[in-house]
């Protein structure tokens, strides 16, 4: 096995968000419109992983927690998250993501409203 080297920040932030009111072209899930933070962990411990998001209108919601395993990523899509309360759609937000180890965060969107879908991606940016 290969020695786990640690990279990446401990503070990341995605300053745009939105989720559409869409459903997925031909009721395929896949292709639901997301946004998703996809985060790697390099290091040898589980990362514990908050995230809370920030809005134009109201006060911020979270913190949402995950745990991103030793040596894994993970591609964690907005739209899922529940607790403490699911993400609204069709509105602005930002996100702060914070672990207690570094890791490498990347913001990706799938916007499927037209027929010709959307993919952005976009290194978050690290705020150490």
């Amino acid at each position: 096995m290969m020695a786990s080297r640690s990279i990446g920040s401990r503070c990341w932030a995605i300053a745009e968000g939105y989720i559409p009111l869409d459903e997925a072209p031909n009721d395929d899930p896949r292709l639901m419109s997301h946004e998703s933070a996809c985060m790697l962990n390099t290091n040898d411990q589980d990362a514990q992983v908050t995230l809370t998001l920030y809005f134009k209108q109201r006060e911020p919601a979270g913190p949402y927690r995950v745990v991103v395993p030793a040596r894994r990523t993970m591609h964690l899509r907005f739209n899922d998250l529940a607790d403490p309360e699911p993400v609204p759609r069709d509105t602005d937000y930002a996100t702060l993501i914070e672990s207690d180890i570094p890791i490498v965060v990347q913001h990706t969107r799938l916007d499927s409203r037209q027929a010709a879908l959307a993919l952005l991606s976009t290194i978050a940016y690290a705020g150490d």
